[in-house]
């Protein structure tokens, strides 16, 4: 195999060769070097002959061959936002119970249904997630990415068919905890497969689509829960998962899963998709198998593969950035938006002010798909995590003012100025980064374990903050409960400064020298190939 390659390998660069002599440019030595031998004594002009100035027409076709070398990246970004579907629909499995809860409440499904149980309901779709993740660890390796993206639709319908003809609580539940099973599953697969077909150069980018999508996903289930009843709202939620199968036919699968399985021929045709043109596919095809094969080389027990050093840093960064993500306040902030717009004295409607977060958390993780790879992932995530610590201790000092009845008149401005600063900062970081962080950090042979390792506790962390962080308000009060996540937010900051790698424009082994590993040398015959 890998002399076809290389016999492919020689005529393309015979090929570019050819071209890019045919197109050269003169460079300013040979403009110098013409008018030396045309007009040097020992060379009459009348024995040169002029070499014709090169034209418009042939600058054009130079210009238009240097642009054609450097790699298109659209089918990248195409696939991308398709696969990341999965987190539009992860979204509105979150997003759901915000506008359903009050419908629910009310008696729109035609049985009672309590406070408590809308807190069941809303709990339930997290400990659903928790299960997902490790199912997916095994059979992530097995059955390919694809696949079970699309396998995943299945219980995601299920689910939502469920919700929408429930005849008791029961019902409502076990479809929030099949949906939930999806999301769970979807956090894992998504960006795993997002960070193995992007270049270096667009990782970043690429891997914040989840996040965007996400908060897509809860800005639609606003929207369509503003204007439909609990009926409707479920039927447009279910139809997404609908369009995602038909549109993931569109997509290969992933060429590290084909090079896993021992299928060459399916790999290159795969990377050929989302490299064109083609003409370095071999070389980075090759690449690939020389990581796999040291990977398979130094194959360990699971239990002792953790106990490496990249391995050992990688797991203590994903669970720390999830920590970070979750207990520095993003929940309690929405949950109470409702209630600091209220405290500002404005007279917008619950509806309208979580469509406005919405609208905020959508346009600022978009801004953040188009810095992450210009600022890096580091410095995003300091920003992030010093603004919210900042905005959180606002918030918890408005609200201890206004308890212990101090005259507010003058500052009922920073609750709201706070809230929209903390939503767009942490959805330029702390929302996005760490999802693509997921995808970036773990060594190949633990990759899909460490991925649910670090899911499963994010959505247990979701779970302890959905369910009991109104007990936490009971108890410790509102605004003590605001400066506990302004605590988070310091601790999260020296983790960010003294722990956090910079991973931009790293290549995913350099990503692993960075965290401890021994370097990737490549196979003699590639550092061969590099050089034809």
């Amino acid at each position: 195999m890998h002399n076809i390659f290389e016999g492919k390998s020689s005529r393309i660069g015979d090929h570019d060769d050819h071209v890019a002599s045919s197109f050269r440019r003169p460079s300013d030595e040979d403009e110098d070097e013409i008018p030396k031998k045309m007009y040097s004594e020992k060379s009459p002009l009348v024995d040169k002959t002029v070499p014709k100035p090169i034209t418009i027409a042939q600058q054009i076709a130079a210009e238009s061959i240097e642009t054609q070398i450097k790699t298109q990246k659209r089918n990248q970004y195409l696939a991308a936002l398709i696969v990341n579907i999965g987190g539009f629909i992860m979204g509105t499995t979150l997003g759901w119970t915000a506008p359903a809860g009050p419908m629910m409440e009310n008696g729109q499904y035609g049985f009672q249904i309590t406070l408590e149980n809308v807190s069941w309901i809303a709990s339930v779709m997290p400990l659903g997630a928790m299960l997902g993740c490790p199912v997916m660890a095994g059979l992530v390796n097995k059955l390919g990415r694809k696949n079970l993206m699309i396998m995943l639709t299945i219980p995601t319908l299920f689910g939502w068919a469920m919700i929408i003809w429930a005849k008791s609580v029961v019902w409502i539940c076990a479809g929030r905890f099949l949906t939930g099973f999806s999301s769970g599953s979807y956090s894992v697969i998504v960006p795993l497969y997002t960070s193995e077909i992007a270049e270096k150069e667009i990782r970043g980018t690429l891997g914040t689509y989840f996040q965007l999508q996400v908060n897509a996903g809860i800005l639609f289930t606003y929207v369509i829960g503003s204007y439909l009843n609990v009926f409707g709202l479920s039927v447009a939620c279910a139809i997404v998962p609908v369009i995602y199968i038909c549109l993931m036919f569109l997509i290969p699968e992933s060429p590290i899963f084909y090079l896993m399985k021992g299928n060459v021929e399916k790999a290159q045709l795969s990377l050929k998709y989302f490299r064109k043109p083609a003409v370095h596919v071999n070389q980075e095809l090759n690449t690939m198998q020389s990581a796999l094969a040291k990977t398979e080389r130094e194959r360990v027990p699971i239990m002792e593969a953790f106990q490496t050093t990249p391995a050992k840093r990688g797991l203590s960064l994903g669970l720390g950035v999830m920590v970070f993500q979750q207990f520095t306040g993003c929940n309690a902030v929405i949950f109470y938006a409702t209630t600091i717009f209220n405290a500002t004295g404005s007279s917008i409607g619950s509806n309208t002010s979580t469509i406005i977060i919405g609208i905020m958390a959508v346009v600022s993780t978009y801004v953040s798909t188009l810095v992450v790879d210009k600022l890096g992932r580091k410095i995003l995530l300091l920003y992030s995590v010093v603004a919210m610590g900042i905005c959180t201790f606002l918030i918890g000092g408005f609200f201890y003012a206004k308890e212990s009845h101090y005259n507010i008149s003058s500052i009922g401005f920073i609750p709201l100025m706070s809230l929209c600063i903390f939503i767009i900062l942490f959805s330029i970081g702390f929302g996005p980064i760490p999802w693509m962080l997921m995808g970036e950090i773990f060594p190949a042979q633990i990759k899909g374990i460490a991925s649910s390792i670090v899911c499963m506790s994010n959505w247990l962390f979701v779970f302890l903050v959905t369910k009991f962080f109104t007990l936490l308000v009971s108890a410790i009060y509102l605004y003590n409960t605001f400066w506990l996540f302004t605590l988070f937010s310091v601790l999260g900051t020296f983790f960010v400064v003294f722990f956090v790698p910079e991973t931009k424009g790293k290549t995913m082994e350099e990503i692993q020298e960075l965290l401890g590993a021994d370097h990737i040398t490549l196979l003699t015959e590639n550092q061969n190939y590099a050089q034809e």
